[in-house]
């Protein structure tokens, strides 16, 4: 597949944080050749945003000049896509600077709310069904917006999570966008097949990324383990012996971005090592 998505740009919400899906999927796009889009949150912007959870601007600058540096054409532009003025920005941003869009991930959410069911508050579920599936509506009405226009087809990717298929305690507001985004694609996808753009999620199961290292602490002082023994007591349970890295689901996005997807949508692809099997 090597170059084979030059001439096309890609958008990436989420992308901002070092060593995170994002920013794998961004450098794996561009190692296709083709122009990147970074965007993230910039800053916080309320109490569900913590600067230690989302994107900074000048986290994502640093990602966009090893991405610059590999030869690419690559931007930058900052977004809550909890607002759709600025999704609909974001896109007007890619056609502006890089002349199309052709490749919309919606990569960004919130999984670092996490408490039993009965502590959850108001303002934290309307803050991650408002990111993680609200966004990604707005994420795919802006790209398909664009891409009908343009009239070259598209590949629109949703990054969900294992969480999509099955349910998890404590992450009722995160399992129940995850499972939305299943509908989303399904519905998306028949409405736009006819413009010759795909829809598709991509599935991973635990990532340990920055979030997923936050995760792997809340989960193991839950459970009385050490994070070491959550850590193995989760690998001895995938059939491929590890948890997920974030290569394996840039490899997918990457591959459902492809001439050789054309005919794969509506599809909710597991990037588990087998641990999420339907």
């Amino acid at each position: 597949m090597s170059g084979a998505l030059a001439g096309r740009t890609a958008v990436i919400t989420g992308s901002g944080r070092k060593g995170g899906l994002g920013e794998a999927i961004a450098l794996r796009l561009a190692a296709e050749g083709a122009n990147i889009v970074l965007s993230d949150v910039g800053t916080s912007r309320d109490a569900a945003t913590p600067d230690a959870m989302v994107g900074l601007s000048t986290e994502m600058d640093g990602i966009a000049a090893a991405i610059a540096a590999t030869g690419v054409k690559v931007s930058t532009r900052a977004c809550d896509v909890r607002i759709r003025a600025e999704v609909q920005a974001l896109a007007d941003h890619a056609v502006a600077t890089h002349g199309s869009l052709d490749i919309w991930i919606n990569n960004a959410g919130i999984g670092y709310i996490v408490k039993p069911l009965l502590d959850v508050s108001e303002e934290e579920w309307n803050a991650v069904i408002g990111v993680n599936l609200t966004g990604a509506f707005y994420g795919v009405q802006a790209a398909a917006q664009r891409m009908v226009k343009q009239a070259r087809g598209g590949r629109i990717v949703n990054i969900a999570s294992q969480a999509a298929k099955s349910g998890f305690p404590n992450m009722q507001a995160y399992t129940s966008s995850k499972h939305g985004l299943v509908g989303l694609v399904r519905s998306a996808a028949t409405e736009l097949g006819e413009h010759g753009i795909t829809v598709n999620n991509v599935c991973p199961n635990h990532v340990t990324t920055g979030l997923g290292a936050w995760q792997n602490a809340y989960f193991a002082e839950r459970q009385g383990k050490t994070v070491e023994q959550y850590v193995t007591d989760m690998a001895a349970r995938i059939p491929m012996g590890r948890p997920g890295l974030p290569q394996d689901t840039a490899n997918a996005v990457a591959f459902l971005c492809s001439d050789e997807a054309a005919y794969i949508t509506a599809e909710s692809l597991n990037v588990s090592g087998g641990e999420e099997p339907h």
